[in-house]
């Protein structure tokens, strides 16, 4: 398995937190907030056995009064409170290797001028536990560390006890410390939410008193038990997903170099590095926030760097505000992605929600100074009388109680103390440049004549259809263009024509456990703001800080690239680094020779490198921009130099959305694509695109940048700036060592090319525009048939030719079985294999066994569904035609998302699946009572992470009236159901289905992508009886070109993961798992069942057999 896997583990959650406004500790605390937890099972997963939890927690403070009494009977006396430190540790089951670990502790305490007082064995009863809990279960202990008389209390002695954690951590690999403080300490495990209280002895004592309480349980769609990954962390409880991990905790490694305080330039070595790379998400983020508050930061202001609100396009903001949250976004990114964080140090407790809102958070505060804070209301019977007020967190909001004053803050209140603290603005206008107020240069935009630029296309691999398809339409319209019936050509790594290296990485997105956005309707959430030079130093508040650029569109003019080369003021020095390399060179040598070139110049006091590929001619080659940008990504962050520097591309290669995508997602700041930018100049010049130049290059830059929006919005990312290195694909049909020493980080399944034909297909593209004899080349543009079919041996294949369409075609409506064969035979024809599952092949498993055994004809197509298209986008006819056939047949056929006419229920004609989409067209108790199986489509093979779209030209009279809407209005569905943020959410929905119809099924679709067998794991645990697995080169619908060719991942891997991952958690008997996406022959239903299907889905076949001729333009 690779490496990078653990970064697809989901999970959704509930948390709670009851809190003693005044800061006086009881016991009343500590039950109130155990029954909040026990009050979450439905926000707590378990296995199959229902005996196992995913993860249950308590964060508390001390209780002087409890530990006083306890430490005592094991013959410890621990003085005063807040004298002394108590660990909470899970130390190896092995006696050895347990000594081992406590005398390393002993040792670094002492080493850190502290002493350890002694160790208690916690009391525990495992024997409520499930086996698998039990099986795994660490030897829970706690130590006490003595305050040295040398150290204050607090936060002084924390950070002693914090550099001990730190050094130990380092040096122990079996051993984890839930907590180390003064203040607070950490009860968890792998329990139900019932078990946490009677787990731990602790937790029944009357002694046991404290005014801060935390509580977590979690749904984990990965169950494999794990006692660590339980919340609470040390300072926070969270509730979501960090969906820009990968970059924010290469940043933070990166940052190691730049950063600088009283604590760290002592304790570097023990403390580094920040993050422990083998946590989650949540983890990272709380040794984020740890790190940043032991060195001098105070809590609420981390939290507020880490999870800013959506800043930028808030008008009701005060300036002061925003002149923080912009001083503070020169220097870190946000963690992206839905989120409840509670957070606390002992004393001061707050809660924060994510820019979005997408997870829930509701508090009441009562007479008798109590805050109650839970993921809904009713967690705890209060009665009306005794409220105060009721209230929920807003998006990006925050809620502070300062327990050591005894009052509350608002968010108005605690963030206008921080925007108060520096004057930021001033800091800003002295300090931050801003691109559109650089001077224009006197100089030219480097140009190449006609026959060069003929030739640069051809190395950069132009095609025709790149400049008729992609560039003139968005120059045009400043919009990605549309496409429409799915994606049938091989793989990259199968295709005969070599393809770019962008063709080798796939978009992940966001399905289920964590919502896509709406890059339209949310737009007051996004930002595409970026900024070049170095990163300040985050530990200490300086004007300097924010020296930086600001750039708002990353797609950089020739103009631009010119204003910031020519920079010349304090603080920036830019240098260019070329991309090109002698011919007959390795590649991997001149990668290594470029990685020297950028130490070099950084070295020289460059902040701002451009690599540059302008120069080729008959003698230079240039790197792949995707190659060389990653390679020096990488090379950056290893050596600590990452943010120091930022890197600009000005590059001929790049020319769509996906690729614009995959170089910001791995590490470039701005793209300049001059090649393209010459094109459409070109086409202007010959007639082709009626409009001005600088116009057309504006819209040009806005459909990418847009386009690149959309895709970080499918992944539930709201900025550019936490987009950028976030590598957030999955490479398919790469070697290991490439990605390994490349891509670092990339999660990749499927092997295949390496680093030395990449350099072949390099060359190649070089040869077909320089003649290594010298003689004239042909440098007209080819006409591959990258999506539309086009005609002749050197194009690109299609599964659907002329030929396959007319042979299946002419065979189902003869009735011609041997027809049938040949089509078969095409569309399985090994020598030009188009699909992973190609590849695969039969063994034979002893002896033939007599036909007669085998499952009959009639009972096999009840197995068969024809896909979900909807009333509207196919006709009347086409949809009634699907569902007469289905109903003969057995199987079952599918209404789409467009409902479905009320004459057609309880007839031949109805749709035995009635889909539930997040636009929820057509969804009436009515629809819903007429299903045998009940569908909620959480994402579509098309586009996933987008919403359909039905252009209003085809919503005619009688289409509006099934969907409940108005003829002629394009209905366009959001990419998340917005009553689905979490896999608890889902589990609701479901409930509320079954409910509404206990004769359906329940399925779920879901879409193929790393980690899509862990949220298969907890639909089936949400409840769900069948789950529906999409391959990415299905689809009949329209989505943009960069979604259909570019997202998902083939069925073959999501339906093997989902399986294996089923079986591990003991669920596989309660689902049912289906697959669709391009079957077209029984060998594909073969291989489909051997991987785990039991029902399989068509699409495309269905239509072409009713005669569709798949002329790809039904979206126009």
């Amino acid at each position: 398995m690779d490496n990078n896997y653990w970064m697809t583990e989901h999970d959704a959650c509930g948390i709670g937190a009851v809190i003693n406004i005044d800061g006086k500790p009881d016991n009343r605390v500590l039950d109130d907030a155990l029954s909040i937890v026990e009050k979450l099972e439905h926000r707590a997963g378990k296995d199959a056995s229902g005996k196992v939890g995913d993860g249950v927690g308590i964060l508390t403070q001390i209780s002087h009064s409890f530990f006083k009494k306890t430490a005592k009977k094991c013959g410890i006396d621990l003085g005063s409170a807040l004298d002394y430190g108590v660990g909470m540790i899970f130390a190896p089951s092995d006696k050895i290797k347990r000594m081992f670990a406590m005398r390393m502790l002993e040792v670094i305490a002492e080493k850190e001028g502290c002493r350890l007082l002694g160790w208690r064995e916690v009391d525990i009863h495992p024997e409520i536990l499930g086996e698998k809990a039990k099986e795994c279960m660490p030897y829970i202990c706690q130590c006490f560390i003595e305050r040295p008389s040398d150290t204050e209390r607090g936060i002084e002695f924390d950070k002693k006890l914090y550099c001990i954690r730190r050094e130990f951590e380092q040096s122990s690999e079996d051993t984890y410390i839930c907590s180390l403080s003064s203040r607070t300490i950490v009860y968890k495990g792998m329990f139900l939410v019932g078990q946490l209280r009677l787990f731990y002895e602790d937790l029944l004592s009357p002694d046991y008193k404290t005014a801060i309480a935390l509580v977590h349980s979690r749904f984990s769609t990965n169950t494999t038990p794990s006692w660590q990954r339980a919340h609470p962390y040390r300072m926070i409880a969270h509730n979501g997903e960090i969906n820009t991990i990968r970059g924010n905790a290469d940043r933070m490694l990166a940052r190691e170099e730049t950063m600088s305080s009283s604590l760290l330039d002592k304790k570097k070595e023990k403390i580094y590095p920040v993050i422990n790379a083998s946590g989650s998400d949540s983890a990272m983020l709380d040794n984020t926030l740890e790190f940043l508050y032991m060195n001098g930061m105070e809590l609420p202001l981390a939290m507020m760097l880490a999870v800013p609100e959506p800043w930028k396009h808030d008008e009701s903001m005060s300036q002061k505000k925003k002149d923080f949250y912009h001083y503070y976004a020169t220097m870190m990114e946000p963690w992206d992605g839905p989120a409840a964080i509670l957070f606390t140090d002992g004393e001061l407790f707050g809660a924060t929600l994510d820019r979005n809102g997408l997870r829930p958070s509701r508090y009441y505060v009562t007479k008798d100074k109590r805050l109650i804070l839970a993921s809904e209301v009713g967690v705890l019977d209060i009665p009306d009388e005794d409220i105060v007020c009721k209230s929920r967190l807003s998006p990006g909001h925050m809620l502070v109680v300062d327990t050591k004053k005894g009052r509350i803050l608002s968010d108005e209140e605690c963030k206008e103390r921080y925007a108060s603290a520096n004057p930021y603005g001033e800091w800003l206008d002295r300090h931050l440049l801003h691109l559109h107020d650089l001077q224009v240069p006197n100089k030219k935009i480097p140009t190449h004549d006609g026959k060069l630029r003929d030739r640069l296309y051809k190395v950069f691999g132009y095609s025709y259809e790149d400049v008729n398809d992609q560039i003139i339409p968005m120059a045009e319209n400043g919009v990605e263009p549309t496409v429409s019936m799915g994606n049938d050509i091989p793989l990259a790594m199968l295709s005969r024509h070599h393809q770019l290296l962008f063709c080798y990485f796939k978009q992940l997105f966001a399905q289920v456990t964590n919502p896509p956005i709406d890059s339209l309707r949310e737009k007051i959430v996004t930002d595409t703001t970026v900024y070049i030079g170095s990163d300040g130093n985050l530990l200490e508040e300086k004007g300097v800080n924010c020296r930086v650029l600001e750039v708002n569109n990353p797609i950089l003019t020739g103009v631009d690239l010119m204003k910031i080369e020519s920079l010349d003021q304090e603080g920036f020095v830019t240098a260019k680094v070329s991309l090109l390399y002698y011919k007959n060179t390795p590649v991997e040598r001149a990668l290594t020779q470029l990685n020297i070139s950028v130490d070099r110049a950084i070295n020289e006091g460059a902040n701002i490198i451009t690599l540059s590929d302008r120069g080729v001619d008959e003698n230079h080659m240039p790197i792949p921009s995707l190659l060389a940008v990653s390679s020096v990504e990488q090379h950056l962050v290893a050596t600590k130099k990452r943010t120091q520097v930022s890197l600009i591309l000005e590059s001929g290669e790049p020319r769509d959305v996906h690729q614009i995508a995959c170089l910001l997602g791995y590490g470039v700041r701005a793209i300049n694509p001059y090649l393209a930018h010459e094109c459409i100049a070109e086409m202007i010049d010959k007639g082709r695109l009626d409009k001005d130049y600088h116009t057309a290059i504006a819209d040009y830059n806005e459909a990418l940048l847009n386009g690149v929006v959309k895709i970080a919005a499918k992944m539930g990312i709201s900025t550019l700036q936490s987009y950028q290195s976030a590598r957030i694909f999955e490479a398919i049909g790469l070697s290991k060592e490439l990605i390994d020493t490349y891509f670092a980080g990339t999660v990749s399944r499927v092997g295949g090319i390496g680093i030395k034909e990449i350099g072949e297909d390099v060359e190649l593209r070089h040869n077909m525009a320089f003649d290594p004899m010298g003689l004239p080349m042909d440098t007209t543009l080819d006409s591959v048939g990258f999506h539309s079919l086009r005609s002749g041996d050197d194009k690109e294949d299609h599964m659907y030719s002329p030929k396959t369409i007319v042979t299946l075609q002419r065979a189902v409506r003869e009735g011609d079985y041997e027809l049938f064969k040949e089509y078969t035979d095409m569309v399985d024809d090994e020598d030009r294999p188009h699909t992973l599952r190609a590849l695969l092949d039969f063994v034979p498993q002893g002896d033939e066994i007599p036909i007669d055994e085998v499952e009959s004809e009639d009972e096999i197509v009840k197995r068969f569904q024809t896909g979900a298209m909807s009333y509207g986008s196919l006709s009347k006819e086409a949809h009634e035609t699907l569902a007469i056939a289905m109903n003969r047949l057995g199987g079952k056929s599918n209404t789409g998302e467009g409902g479905e006419d009320v004459k057609r229920f309880y007839t031949e004609k109805n749709s035995a699946v009635k889909q539930v989409a997040s636009g929820r067209f057509g969804v009436t108790g009515e629809y819903l009572m007429s299903a045998a199986e009940i569908q909620i489509k959480m994402a579509q093979g098309a586009k996933p992470g987008e919403g359909g779209h039905l252009p209003g030209k085809k919503v005619y009279p009688w289409v509006a009236s099934t969907r409940f809407s108005t003829p002629g209005v394009s209905l366009i569905s959001p990419p998340p159901h917005h009553d689905i943020y979490s896999i608890e959410d889902l589990a609701e929905l479901i409930y509320d289905l079954k409910n509404a119809n206990d004769k359906a099924r329940i399925s779920v679709k879901l879409v193929s992508e790393a980690g899509v067998g862990t949220i298969a794991s907890g639909v089936a645990k949400a409840g769900a009886q069948v789950i529906l697995i999409s391959g990415y080169d299905g689809g009949t619908g329209a989505a943009p070109s960069s979604s259909v060719h570019h997202a998902g991942l083939p069925w073959e891997l999501g339906l093997s993961e989902a399986h294996k991952s089923l079986i591990e958690n003991g669920l596989r008997s309660h689902v049912i798992l289906e697959t669709d996406g391009k079957l077209m022959s029984g060998r594909d239903v073969a291989i489909a069942a051997l991987l785990g299907a039991e029902e399989f889905g068509f699409a495309t076949a269905p239509l072409v057999s009713m005669g569709c001729m798949m002329m790809r333009v039904c979206s126009k």
